[in-house]
């Protein structure tokens, strides 16, 4: 099933304290008859023109799905249950709104004009929120997984279905705001003219840039939801930091680019296969630290963050050293 769109739009402009201004696509789309969907969707054509959605009312064809979409019993039940677990999303709307003032205080170009969201039909843990230069995108039935029957129709497992909460929907629109930013590693070196892969490093430090960024605009946001860990996964992160690191230093694992060695470090999973009852995504924890000692030491604004693709540099200036326990 292709994917549908439901719609909140913001202001262009907001100090930290205003809420994003929600505009409920979602009802229009399951509410409007059928009949009138082609109608309203022509209606609401150039409020909704973004690359980000698929919106194509005058092509029959996008409609006949669509209305098959819409009628689908299953798609009906996950529209209700969206409405009933996030109501009116003034919470999410005022953390958002707040954190998005913040961003464009500390980030003088991160000016978000609308964000999005839609109800997929399917399930996509990677797409849980999609970004551009200007605009967000968020599925709201990959938030309330844990609330419905239905996730098997996602074919979600269910680790990720524990952390498909709505807690964490605001991390991850700026942890998405920061991705789009984030300048990659260039793959081929200046000097030697070499392409390489992107080292365990390169994805350690910019990951933690995004974990970083969604800590300064959500400064009251415990590490469990900046990391999308549990409780029980946050303390075993903190307690055996320096654990990961030296297994990292032991098994010169730091500079290796064969993805295939450390994917497992890295990969959303019940857990890091490393190590025996431990967190998922260790390295993510590790290259937060990085980076903030990095901050701390070098007086770098977010846009000289984002811009800087030496990981080396990042590494070395941070001084970086485990909490020991």
């Amino acid at each position: 099933m292709a994917v549908v769109v439901i719609m909140m739009a913001t202001a262009c402009r907001r100090t930290p304290a205003e809420a994003v201004q929600l505009h409920r696509f979602d009802k229009v789309l399951f509410e409007t008859p059928v009949e009138q969907l082609q109608g309203k969707l022509m209606e609401l054509r150039d409020e909704y023109s973004t690359e980000l959605l698929n919106l194509y009312p005058d092509d029959d064809n996008f409609m006949q799905m669509l209305a098959g979409f819409v009628s689908d019993p299953t798609m009906q039940d996950i529209y209700h249950l969206v409405d009933s677990v996030l109501g009116d999303m003034k919470p999410q709307a005022e953390q958002l709104g707040a954190a998005l003032g913040r961003a464009a205080k500390i980030c003088p170009n991160l000016h978000y004009d609308k964000v999005y969201t839609y109800v997929s039909g399917l399930f996509d843990y990677n797409m849980r929120v999609g970004c551009n230069s200007h605009e967000i995108v968020i599925s709201l039935d990959q938030y309330v997984l844990p609330y419905t029957e239905h996730y098997g129709y996602f074919g979600s497992p269910m680790f990720l279905v524990l952390q498909s909460r709505p807690e964490y929907m605001v991390a991850d629109c700026m942890t998405a705001i920061a991705r789009e930013h984030i300048a990659i590693p260039p793959e081929q070196d200046r000097v030697t003219g070499q392409t390489h892969n992107l080292s365990l490093l390169d994805y350690m430090v910019a990951e933690g840039k995004a974990i970083y960024f969604a800590q300064q605009v959500l400064p009251d946001a415990p590490d469990s939801i900046l990391m999308r860990y549990t409780t029980s996964q946050t303390d075993w992160m903190k307690a055996n930091e320096e654990h990961v690191w030296s297994y990292l230093l032991q098994n010169k694992l730091l500079y290796e680019t064969d993805y295939m060695r450390f994917h497992n470090l890295i990969d959303d999973a019940p857990k890091t296969n490393a190590f025996r009852d431990s967190s998922p995504r260790t390295t993510d924890y590790i290259g937060w630290k990085i980076v903030s000692q990095y901050m701390a030491n070098s007086g770098s604004t977010m846009q000289q963050l984002f811009d800087e693709t030496d990981s080396q540099k990042i590494l070395n200036q941070s001084n970086y050293r485990p909490k020991k326990n």
